[in-house]
């Protein structure tokens, strides 16, 4: 089979699982206390690395981008271009891509240990179906959680780039939070809320689908594992560049 049949294949069954998931999220039996589990597993265990991405991206974007606005004359624009930064792109993208890592990464090993060791047939044997028992609440809690830390890392971000901007360049606080505010607009904020949607359904859908088809024994896990973070890692940044120029489209926003 070639690489493109497979990847077609591939894709057809990732969607269909994500599909199958998503329509059972709110059927009975409902999972509420293992989506809440996953909440916490996802969001909350992510909290502190998506904190110090962001925050330290805003201070690399204030630490690069400052001296050449300055030669033009333009420093007291630096909180706008460090906000329209992190949200529109930088935010969505690197909280995508440490999720998946940290996150996409547990999912397919937790999912292929699982089917290895024939849990997952043990549990159809049952007649609980594991799309509806473990991937529904792992791509909801994906879905929750990921725009909220996307949320986080932007405001961090931007406090990060505020605070080296006055800290190093001696720019008052006031004038990086006005231009702040007066870079931002709403059509930025909806683009920086539906890019994570997106990303998360990625996310979910490829660890969840990695993990179920592990074959191989324990070395097919780790296979799978690494598998999952580079196709979702991969995903999400193509994804990103057609749905910026999507958003671009449908928001109305400046393209140069």
């Amino acid at each position: 089979m070639n690489f493109a049949t497979r990847a077609l294949l591939e894709l057809q069954e990732t969607t269909l699982l994500a599909a199958r998931a998503a329509s059972g999220i709110f059927k009975r039996p409902r999972y509420f206390p293992e989506m809440v589990s996953q909440m916490d597993v996802i969001g909350v265990g992510s909290l502190t690395i998506v904190l110090l991405t962001g925050f330290f991206t805003g201070g690399v974007l204030t630490l690069q981008t400052f001296p050449t606005l300055a030669f033009y004359g333009a420093q007291s624009q630096t909180g706008r271009l460090v906000a329209i930064s992190l949200v529109r792109e930088l935010g969505p993208v690197l909280t995508a891509l440490m999720v998946t890592g940290r996150v996409g990464s547990a999912i397919a090993a937790e999912l292929g240990s699982m089917t290895v060791s024939q849990q997952i047939d043990a549990m159809r044997a049952l007649g609980t179906d594991p799309t509806r028992k473990l991937v529904g609440p792992r791509l909801f809690a994906l879905l929750i959680s990921l725009p909220l830390l996307t949320v986080v890392a932007d405001v961090v971000g931007i406090i990060g780039g505020g605070v080296v901007a006055t800290g190093l360049y001696g720019l008052s606080m006031d004038q990086f939070l006005t231009s702040v505010r007066e870079g931002i607009t709403t059509d930025d904020i909806i683009g920086g809320v539906i890019k994570p949607l997106v990303f998360a359904l990625i996310i979910a859908s490829i660890a969840c689908y990695k993990g179920l088809s592990t074959d191989g024994g324990t070395v097919g896990v780790g296979r799978a594992t690494t598998k999952s973070v580079v196709t979702a890692s991969i995903v999400v940044i193509i994804a990103d560049f057609f749905l910026s120029r999507g958003l671009q489209y449908l928001l109305g926003m400046q393209t140069t």
